[in-house]
């Protein structure tokens, strides 16, 4: 009995002991993996500085790249960039960049209204998250400030537009002070305006008047107000010789700017009495019904010389071939660029671009008009060589030259 016992402890034990060793847990095979290697690197060395050459109200941001950025064990996606106007926040979102980018310009706007506001004068701070594929595993960095953004009185990127202006107004002056002192500034002669002085004679020896039409455009065109120079010239000679002039009229207040040009022509010429209110005379705002007066007058008139000068549209053409129909020597001038061609095969004479504001100086010898006029000759001339020259230098490479001439908005 006594062995039987025994015997069975003993298998008990046996058991007891295998299932305990069962129980055990087993060394596992996994590597166990730091958290930190989750996330990536974060940025560093964060700048802050004003925009400069700017308005206000926008913030430069610099960093060094995460060293995850391109290479690393976490896919580096984007930076996102976070502004607030207390260290401890809370921090709004100012913009999303891709990898590999090193700068960011948090630009705002002025109205303290927009959401996108950023004040000037004020400390602002800055965070930059790295972002990887997975938006939720990002790294911020440490809060970086404060910096303040203001406006600036000079933007020093436009230095070389505040030299020319300079040089230009410098030129402007001095040949507008010779003018006045009577010296004569040579100017190159443009055939349509020696050909009025000539129009004008043969008007007066065949006893048929003169067209003088001043476009469609408004007293605030600055063709229009060149017109109104060329059309004084052209009265005082038209009253000079007592010949009868036309100036039919699209806008009220041309017409009544025409009148008092009109009128102070008569009276320098000496001859007042032979000004009459309807010289200049209004026809009507309709495009193509203007048109259709003036050439009715053409047809019925047949004036001797037709004079465009001004702003003119569609309506060109059909004005010009009129007058080709009528006989009349043309002379034009235009600074629409599409209707030139139509006034150069047309007529006998086209003042072509800026050609008809010079025709301005040109015929009334205003000293400050002449002077501007000639400063501009030398301007462009500058410009030409200065091209040419830049042209040479980007060529070979000389950038400290063109870097001379660059300009920054």
């Amino acid at each position: 009995m006594k062995y039987k016992i025994l015997i069975v402890g003993m298998v008990l034990l046996f058991g007891l002991s295998s299932v305990w060793a069962q129980s055990e847990p087993e060394e596992s095979d996994s590597v166990v993996i730091d958290s930190a290697e989750l996330f990536p690197a974060p940025v560093s060395d964060i700048k802050l500085s004003d925009k400069p050459n700017d308005h206000g109200h926008a913030v430069v941001v610099t960093w060094e790249p995460s060293a995850d950025d391109g290479g690393g064990k976490n896919n580096v996606v984007q930076y996102e960039i976070y502004w607030s106007t207390s260290f401890d926040g809370p921090f709004d979102t100012a913009g999303v960049v891709p990898s590999g980018t090193r700068e960011f310009e948090h630009v705002g706007s002025k109205d303290p209204d927009d959401p996108k506001y950023i004040p000037d004068n004020t400390d602002l701070f800055y965070q930059i998250d790295v972002v990887t594929a997975d938006p939720l595993i990002r790294t911020t960095s440490g809060t970086e400030g404060p910096v303040q953004c203001s406006g600036q009185w000079y933007n020093t990127g436009r230095t070389p537009v505040l030299i020319a202006v300079l040089i230009f107004g410098l030129l402007t002056a001095v040949f507008v002070t010779s003018a006045r002192k009577g010296r004569k500034l040579y100017v190159r002669p443009i055939g349509g305006i020696e050909a009025v002085d000539d129009a004008i004679g043969r008007a007066t020896e065949m006893g048929r008047p003169i067209l003088y039409v001043l476009g469609l455009g408004s007293a605030a065109d600055v063709a229009t107000i060149a017109s109104f120079t060329i059309l004084g010239r052209v009265a005082k000679r038209v009253a000079e010789y007592q010949t009868e002039l036309i100036v039919p009229t699209y806008d009220p207040i041309v017409m009544s700017v025409a009148q008092e040009v009109v009128k102070s022509a008569y009276y320098d010429a000496g001859r007042p009495e032979d000004y009459k209110e309807d010289i200049v005379h209004f026809v009507t705002q309709s495009q193509f019904a203007y048109v259709a007066a003036v050439n009715g007058t053409m047809l019925r008139e047949l004036p001797a010389t037709n004079v465009y000068m001004g702003k003119f549209f569609a309506e060109s053409l059909l004005l010009a071939e009129t007058g080709s129909l009528a006989g009349s020597i043309q002379i034009s001038g235009t600074d629409e660029i599409a209707q030139i061609p139509f006034f150069i095969v047309a007529c006998d004479y086209t003042l072509i671009g800026e050609e008809l504001y010079a025709a301005s100086a040109y015929l009334g010898r205003e000293p400050k008009l002449l002077g501007s006029l000639k400063a501009q000759d030398w301007a462009k001339a500058a410009v030409v060589i200065l091209a040419i020259i830049g042209l040479i230098a980007a060529n070979l490479g000389w950038d400290s030259f063109t870097n001379l001439f660059q300009v920054v908005d």
